[in-house]
């Protein structure tokens, strides 16, 4: 049967990923409060924050904790960390078991604490060891096994093609690509030639990450790259809003309206309540503080009223500060 022309249904293994932008596991940004807003405004698939199979393996409560999912967040992948083909078997069956309808593997945080253990892009430099890693888990679990993954380590070393042809035969599901080494962490273009070369070298679904900021350059990775999907990391940053804006643009060629101060901080309202609820006041507090800067970025006083944010301690006190800003504002544009 033909696909509709503005069809954005694709499959991961047997899971439907209606639409194209997907939300990236990002450490401190996607846990629950944010996958629930971005589900909300139409985010394809949601990843979890990276889950330690370590941590699993030796039942850490913050670790028990990040393995929590809801039915409504579904299709949701829950991503990995380590390097030991058995402990990250174990997790992927623990994975499984919480309700994930994906396990993903990081193969692509730059980040020291995490590569000086061998983990994360530390694999790109192990590529047998990361077969083995996804070899493992494809045997201990009936979910699709994904992985994400940078172009290599640095300049010299861009070994992705080769990596995304090993672990599609060591069983992977589908690859998703940073287009940027370990060592540019998250500085210069993302290079979507390799995210292109990648997509034409497998047969399983590839999915691009690296700049994508607006609908119109979503689109045009999407040509340019003949990826199945798009993984929206920085640019989901306070802007659960671009999901539905990138998929109506795909789909209809309808290009939404930025989101108005009114619905930034209404939203902003939303996911603190959010944060309180699944976690407790005192974390929501605290937390709320770097997504509050993304929110309101761009906004007149944003400097003055972030500031006023930070120090707020209870919700009453973070509510009215809110309440306060939107008063100003009204009067101000």
């Amino acid at each position: 049967m033909k696909e509709k022309k503005n069809d954005l249904t694709w499959h991961i293994g047997s899971v439907a990923i209606k639409g194209k932008a997907c939300l990236a596991p990002m450490a401190g940004v996607s846990d629950i409060a944010y996958r629930l807003l971005a589900k909300e405004q139409g985010a394809a698939l949601v990843c979890t924050e990276m889950v330690s199979a370590m941590g699993i393996h030796y039942t850490n409560q913050r670790t028990e904790e990040m393995l929590y999912l809801e039915d409504r967040e579904r299709p949701v992948s829950m991503q990995l960390f380590g390097s030991n083909p058995e402990v990250m078997a174990e997790g992927a069956k623990k994975v499984e078991a919480a309700g994930a309808d994906i396990v993903d593997v990081n193969m692509g945080c730059p980040v020291k604490k995490i590569v000086s253990s061998g983990d994360g892009s530390a694999l790109m430099q192990t590529p047998e060891l990361a077969e083995k890693i996804i070899e493992a888990m494809v045997k201990a679990v009936s979910i699709p096994v994904t992985v994400k993954l940078r172009l290599g380590w640095d300049e010299t070393t861009k070994n992705i093609v080769a990596m995304a042809k090993g672990l599609e035969k060591a069983g992977a599901a589908a690859i998703a690509v940073h287009g940027r080494t370990k060592m540019q962490m998250y500085s210069g273009q993302a290079d979507w030639t390799y995210i292109k070369e990648v997509k034409e070298a497998v047969s399983i679904p590839v999915l691009g990450n690296g700049d994508i900021f607006t609908p119109e350059v979503a689109k045009q990775r999407l040509e340019e790259s003949g990826v199945d999907g798009l993984l929206i990391g920085r640019g989901a940053q306070g802007n659960p809003w671009i999901f539905k804006r990138i998929n109506q643009y795909l789909g209809t060629g309808e290009l939404l309206p930025e989101p108005s101060f009114e619905e930034r901080l209404a939203m902003l309202r939303k996911h603190y309540l959010l944060l309180v609820e699944y976690k407790n006041e005192v974390l929501a507090n605290r937390e709320i503080r770097t997504h509050a800067g993304w929110y309101i970025k761009g906004l007149p006083q944003a400097s003055k009223w972030r500031n006023l944010i930070n120090t707020t301690r209870t919700t009453k006190e973070f509510l009215q500060i809110l309440d306060a800003y939107e008063t100003a504002l009204a009067k101000a544009l």
